[in-house]
């Protein structure tokens, strides 16, 4: 399976988060803050030009093009 990331994903589709693929800590953190993390589901509710519109949990969070790239699914 080729490796998947956000930017990637089909809108309104549900997906598993497999992997964070970032050595920054500051970023992990921020991302298992808003519920995002290894096992989650996660859905991408809109791609707009430079980010994504993604909703984790009960919440919607507007998170850009490097960090969507970053989340493998």
């Amino acid at each position: 399976m080729n490796e998947m990331t956000l930017k990637d994903a089909v809108e309104e589709k549900e997906y598993i988060v497999r992997q964070i693929d970032t050595d920054d800590e500051e970023l992990k953190t921020f991302l298992f803050s808003l519920g995002c993390y290894e096992g989650e589901p996660i859905t991408v509710v809109s791609h707009l030009k430079d980010s994504c519109v993604v909703s984790i949990k009960d919440g919607r969070y507007n998170i850009d093009n490097q960090l969507a790239d970053a989340i493998l699914i």
